[in-house]
């Protein structure tokens, strides 16, 4: 049998104090992004910032470039809204993705470190199959996007264009990246104290009513 249950319902089981801290993490960076939004006068809700975004990318996952649904698609953050790559909801890293895509970038989005690139969306941008091991995931993600020939090109290209449209919204962008060795301490702190939170308050919950 492939399909190994007893993994599959343990990471279920353990996700629970993850889930909480994450959304926490999630409801800081949110908070952070009206700041800063408010500060320049702009935010990603303005049409004018819908509408270059729809230009762009014409309907397309910013990643793949492949025909977005609207039963497969997902606001993206090229710069992840998590404790490792404390992106923020601002113009420049607000655009549009498939959601397998989406899906795919996380890998790289939860690592602490990048070793393939400086950024979460650059690096899931950059496995090309000539830096990974044979069982990279991401690797073989691409693989099944397109062929050999024409994946490396295809990867370049669709970094270019994330970078060209992010250089609009310079702005912003930099607020973030001034902000990224705080916000990062901020969230390391936030997701522990949540999580010890999470812990002795439910245990207290359990202890009364069992």
């Amino acid at each position: 049998m492939s399909f190994q249950t007893a993994a599959y319902l343990r990471k279920a089981t353990g996700r629970a104090k993850s889930d909480v801290a994450n959304k926490l993490v999630s409801m800081f960076l949110h908070e952070v992004s009206r700041k800063i939004t408010a500060k320049i006068g702009f935010n990603v809700a303005d049409e004018k910032y819908v509408h270059a975004v729809e230009t762009e990318f014409g309907g397309h996952c910013c990643y793949c470039g492949r025909l977005l649904e609207s039963d497969r698609a997902a606001v993206e953050h090229p710069d992840g809204m998590n404790r490792f790559r404390a992106g923020l909801h601002i113009p420049g890293n607000v655009i549009v993705s498939c959601k397998k895509c989406n899906n795919e970038k996380r890998r790289d989005d939860q690592l602490h470190e990048l070793t393939l690139a400086k950024t979460g969306w650059e690096s899931f941008l950059s496995h090309d199959g000539t830096k990974c091991g044979e069982h990279c995931k991401t690797c073989a993600y691409w693989k099944t996007i397109w062929p050999d020939e024409m994946k490396a090109k295809n990867l370049k290209a669709a970094r270019r264009k994330i970078l060209d449209f992010r250089e609009r919204y310079e702005e912003s962008i930099e607020l973030n990246r001034k902000a990224h060795n705080s916000l990062r301490r901020e969230l390391d702190k936030i997701y522990r104290e949540c999580q010890s939170f999470a812990t002795d308050r439910i245990k207290k919950a359990v202890e009364a009513v069992a």
